[in-house]
C-alpha cells in the first residue's frame, strides 16, 4: 500500500511509539521468571513483588497477559502534569518534559489505565499540555528565520509534527534570501 505525499516525509506516531516502546520503565511481576536475554538487552530475574525495569514493550506485553503492573514513570501523575501546563500557559518558552513524554503516556494509557492514578485527569491535562504547546510551536513558526529557528524543549511528536512544513520553509527561506552570485 502506498502511503499518502504528506506520511511520506516524516515518521508516523504508531512508528514514534514504536521507538518509544525501548524505554525502560519499572514494572511489579506477578509471576516468577529467570533472566531472559534480547538483542535489546538481559532483563530480569522478574521476582514477585520486587520490582523490576524492563523495556515498555515488555511491561506492556506482560501487562495485556496480567503478568504485570506497570509503575507509572515519576512525571506521569496529576501534579507534575498541572506544575507543567500552568508553566506552559505562563511562560514563554516550552517547559521541561520527557522527549518522548507523548508517546510514552499514550501507550501507558491505553494499556494500563487501571496502574495510573487518575487516568482520566492525566488524559484532560495531556491533552491541554499539547494544545498549549502546538499554539507556542505555531507561533514559533510564524517568526522563522533563515538561517535558525529555536525551539528548545520540544519532544519528538512536535518535532515530527512540524518537520515537513519547516522543511520546505526552510528551502524556501535559503533560496529566497540567496546572495547573488557574482555573474551579473
Amino acid at each position: 500500500m502506498a502511503l499518502p505525499d504528506s506520511l511520506r516525509a516524516s515518521i508516523t506516531p504508531p512508528e514514534l511509539e514504536l521507538i518509544a516502546c525501548q524505554q525502560l520503565i519499572e514494572i511489579v511481576p506477578l509471576i516468577s521468571m529467570e533472566r531472559i536475554a534480547f538483542i535489546s538487552g538481559a532483563y530480569g530475574p522478574l521476582k514477585p513483588p520486587q520490582k523490576a525495569t524492563v523495556p515498555i514493550w515488555m511491561a506492556v506485553n506482560l501487562k495485556t497477559k496480567k503478568r504485570c503492573h506497570i509503575v507509572a514513570p515519576p512525571w506521569l501523575n496529576v501534579d507534575f502534569l498541572q506544575d507543567r501546563l500552568n508553566k506552559e500557559t505562563s511562560q514563554r518558552g516550552f517547559s521541561d518534559l520527557p522527549f518522548r513524554f507523548a508517546e510514552i503516556s499514550k501507550v501507558l494509557l491505553d494499556v494500563a489505565s487501571d496502574d495510573l492514578e487518575n487516568p482520566d485527569k492525566l488524559r484532560y491535562l495531556l491533552k491541554d499540555l499539547r494544545e498549549a504547546r502546538q499554539a507556542k510551536s505555531r507561533e514559533g513558526l510564524q517568526s522563522l528565520d533563515h538561517s535558525e529557528l529555536s525551539l528548545p524543549n520540544l519532544c519528538s511528536m512536535e518535532i515530527n509534527e512540524i518537520r515537513p512544513f519547516f522543511v520546505q520553509s526552510m528551502h524556501l527561506l535559503t533560496n529566497l534570501v540567496r546572495e547573488p552570485t557574482a555573474t551579473q
